[in-house]
Formats: C-alpha cells, sequence, structure tokens
C-alpha cells in the first residue's frame, strides 16, 4: 500500500484547503487571487492538486518513472506543457469547472481521491502532464507542496484564516529547501535562513 504517511501529510493539507474554500463569500470569488489569476481561479488550480490524483490513478500504471522523486519533478518544469501560460489557463478552467459550491465539490474530490489511493500498490507510478511519470508516494509529495503553499496563498487573498497541520507545513519546507539546494541555491537559501543575507529579489525554487 502507499505509505500512510505521505497519504496522511496529503489529506491533512487537503482538508485544510477545503477549510478556506468553505470561508469565501459568493462576493470574493473575483477577487484579486495570485498573479494573474482571481480567488476562483487560484481555488481552482489549487483543487487541481486532490482532482489530478483521483484523474492519474483511474488511468493504467506505467511501468518506469522518468521523475524519480518530487524534487527532480520540480526540477523538471520547464516544457511548454507546464509552462505558466499554460498552469494559469489550467487554473481558469479548474475554477470554473469548480461550480456554484465549489467546497462541496472538492470534498467530494477529496473523498473520492482518498477512495483510490487506499487501493493502490506501494510501488504504483502514475502518468501525470507533460508525459512525465512519477513513483505515486512522490506525486503525492508534489501534491502536498501545491495544496499547502496555495492554501497560505488563497487564505491571504481571501483574509480567511487556515488550519494548515504543522507536519504538512514542516514537509512542504523540507521539500522546497532540497529543490534549492538541488538547483544550485542551497548555500544562498542557508545564508537567508540564518539570518546572514537577504533572499535576492524575485527567488524562487518553482
Amino acid at each position: 500500500m502507499v505509505r500512510m504517511k505521505n497519504v496522511a501529510v496529503f489529506e491533512g493539507a487537503a482538508r485544510a484547503f477545503i477549510g478556506v474554500l468553505g470561508g469565501i463569500t459568493p462576493a470574493q470569488w473575483d477577487e484579486p487571487g495570485l498573479g494573474v489569476w482571481t480567488i476562483r481561479s487560484l481555488a481552482g488550480h489549487t483543487a487541481r492538486a486532490i482532482s489530478t490524483v483521483e484523474e492519474y490513478l483511474s488511468g493504467p500504471a506505467a511501468s518506469t518513472a522518468s521523475c524519480p522523486d518530487a524534487e527532480s519533478y520540480f526540477l523538471g518544469l520547464h516544457d511548454s506543457s507546464v509552462g505558466s501560460d499554460a498552469v494559469a489557463a489550467r487554473g481558469v478552467t479548474a475554477g470554473v469547472q469548480l461550480g456554484d459550491d465549489p467546497h462541496s465539490a472538492v470534498t467530494g474530490s477529496l473523498r473520492r481521491a482518498l477512495a483510490a489511493l487506499a487501493t493502490q500498490p506501494s510501488n504504483r507510478i502514475v502518468s501525470v502532464v507533460g508525459g512525465r511519470t512519477i513513483p505515486l508516494e512522490e506525486y503525492l509529495r508534489t501534491r502536498s507542496f501545491e495544496l499547502v503553499v496555495h492554501t497560505m496563498d488563497l487564505s491571504r487573498a481571501a483574509g480567511i484564516a487556515h488550519a494548515l497541520p504543522a507536519e504538512a507545513v514542516a514537509e512542504v519546507a523540507a521539500l522546497a529547501a532540497r529543490v534549492a539546494a538541488l538547483g544550485g541555491n542551497g548555500e544562498v537559501l542557508l545564508l537567508a535562513l540564518t539570518g546572514r543575507l537577504a533572499l535576492p529579489e524575485g527567488f524562487s525554487v518553482v
């Protein structure tokens, strides 16, 4: 079976996201969210961290993994299928697809995703956007990353407090640090984290 810790972190982050969704008022959905996204589009993009688990598990298992882990997944986000314009467009579409009751829509998606995860072997490999393949356990780490970061984004945009589990935040922070280090920015990050220097303007690990 899939490692329980990865599933638990994913579920905890997803439920925190759903908690924020439940506090968004009808008048807020068209307000600014993040970058080009409205709050609805930001919510739609975040919801894809759950719906893609459900979607990809409904397809056939891949035989080999082109991305061995979550770190290499994020380091490889440079082709056109996962470029910023494509991601932005998918977020807008996903936001529209949330319909009139996003809270219920995402709650149902999480329920189905968790049910699918409960039946998967520990060595399951999934095919994801861009033609890449990755072990399911590692894909869940990327989904937790998206859920934690964008739940914070949504919380700030909508002015609604979140309840992200400390374990989920810690796991995602550690993943971000590893991506930075493997991408050649480990020393820059360490200097900032230890109060030596500020991060360069526009610094990001993704």
